[in-house]
């Protein structure tokens, strides 16, 4: 019995040893294998002739800011949903896109916004719709996830939630651009004449086009994804698409984040950006693959059109769409930025680890 208890002791303090070794050598912060990647979009839907030169140059300029802001996060260590606030806030500042300060405006003449962000480690999101004073709604929409028991605000109470969590409230007016104006004009008069929209507009303001998004796996290996947009040019009666809706235009978990652009409608009913993902978790597609699929089959079998960004847990980056082009880029642990806007643009893409 002595004998028998002494093996007990043994074999409970090698035991001992061994998990505290093992905790050890898992809490060491240098053992990290997940270089960092992040990518971005502007909205598809761009096609040559749509902007000018400086336009074009402008446009890409702010992909790359974006691209820069997101990885001085992931460089310094920020989980990927810090990443994803920073360049999607950077492309909410830019009037070149559909989102934020570049918002297009709605038939009465206001702009409405929406955005939505989740986290693909703890499942967590938030989003907001419908808001006309949040400077930039990605940060509301990370305000909702973070700091609120709720998934989705709207409205003026998004706004009022806005102003107890100190994000900045700005005029409508600042939301104001020319070019968006003369976009609804061109709009309503087409209306007037019973000419399809579509023929009179240009770019991310054609109807159902023009959003920004971000995905971003960090050096843990977490996912987030974020996207926010100013809708569609014209819309009515309080129109919410595809953005905010968490597995619609946004989504993340531990394998794979996803943001989309195009035709909300459509993603809606795909629930387009949870199936691209779904594909990769349950069934072990290649996220390209899944991607492809959905965006470049699925959407347009249903009669939309449009794009996404997509990476999985491996760093492995997507990119499709099915328009003439979409505002689009990645930047890896090298800090070199890729860009680019058309579809026959050529651009290297991360194959992972």
């Amino acid at each position: 019995m002595q004998r028998l208890a002494l093996a007990v002791l043994l074999t409970g303090a090698l035991t001992t040893t061994d998990a505290a070794a093992n905790a050890q050598a898992g809490d060491a912060p240098s053992q990290s294998t997940h270089a960092p990647v992040l990518a971005i979009h502007g909205g598809a839907g761009i096609a040559r002739g749509d902007l000018d030169e400086a336009g074009l140059a402008e446009a890409r300029a702010a992909l790359e800011a974006a691209l820069r802001a997101g990885h001085a996060k992931l460089e310094a260590g920020a989980p990927a949903m810090d990443a994803v606030k920073a360049a999607v806030t950077v492309l909410e500042d830019a009037p070149s896109f559909n989102a934020g300060r570049g918002a297009v405006f709605t038939h009465d003449g206001r702009n409405e916004l929406d955005a939505a962000v989740m986290d693909g480690a703890s499942g967590q999101a938030g989003a907001v719709a419908g808001v006309s004073r949040v400077r930039n709604p990605i940060l509301l929409a990370d305000a909702v996830m973070t700091s609120s028991p709720h998934v989705m605000l709207v409205g003026e109470g998004a706004e009022s939630f806005a102003r107890v969590q100190g994000i900045d409230l700005v005029d409508p007016s600042y939301f104001r651009t020319e070019r968006r104006w003369q976009q609804l004009q061109r709009a309503l008069d087409a209306e007037r004449r019973d000419t399809p929209q579509a023929s009179v507009l240009s770019g991310d303001a054609r109807p159902y086009f023009g959003t920004v998004g971000a995905v971003a796996l960090d050096t843990d290996g977490r996912l987030a994804a974020g996207t926010s947009t100013g809708g569609m040019t014209n819309k009515r009666y309080g129109r919410v698409g595809d953005a905010p809706i968490i597995g619609a235009g946004t989504w993340a978990d531990a394998q794979c984040a996803v943001s989309g652009t195009g035709w909300g409608e459509y993603y809606i009913r795909a629930a387009a950006a949870h199936e691209i993902c779904a594909r990769v978790r349950l069934r072990g597609d290649d996220i390209r693959v899944a991607a492809d699929a959905v965006i470049d089959t699925e959407i347009p079998a249903a009669g939309g059109d449009g794009g996404a960004i997509a990476l999985d847990a491996n760093g492995r980056v997507a990119f499709p769409f099915n328009t003439p082009g979409m505002f689009r880029g990645w930047i890896g642990a090298d800090g070199v930025p890729h860009v680019a806007v058309f579809d026959d643009d050529e651009i290297p893409l991360p194959d992972g680890r």
